[in-house]
């Protein structure tokens, strides 16, 4: 089982601020993005998008970073400052 976290704008446009899913093989954060994205309908492809940011374990990964039982995986917008 993976813990899902989705912050600010994502959280809200998916109206779901988490999600705990069965990951019973390793894979990556875009094979996670595009089965959710595929599920979950229009606004779940904002997590397709490159500017969309991904954490493993409070980690910053890349999109073929692999993705473990047991793993806390959050999506958030990108950080923009001023």
């Amino acid at each position: 089982m993976i813990k899902i976290l989705f912050f600010a704008n994502l959280r809200e446009k998916l109206q779901s601020s988490e999600l705990s899913i069965e990951w019973p093989i390793e894979n990556t954060v875009l094979a996670l993005a595009t089965q959710l994205a595929e599920q979950g309908g229009d606004n779940w492809q904002l997590l397709l998008a490159e500017e969309t940011v991904c954490a493993i374990n409070q980690q910053v990964a890349e999109r073929d970073a692999v993705i473990k039982d047991g793993d806390e995986v959050a999506f958030f917008p990108p950080v923009t400052g001023g």
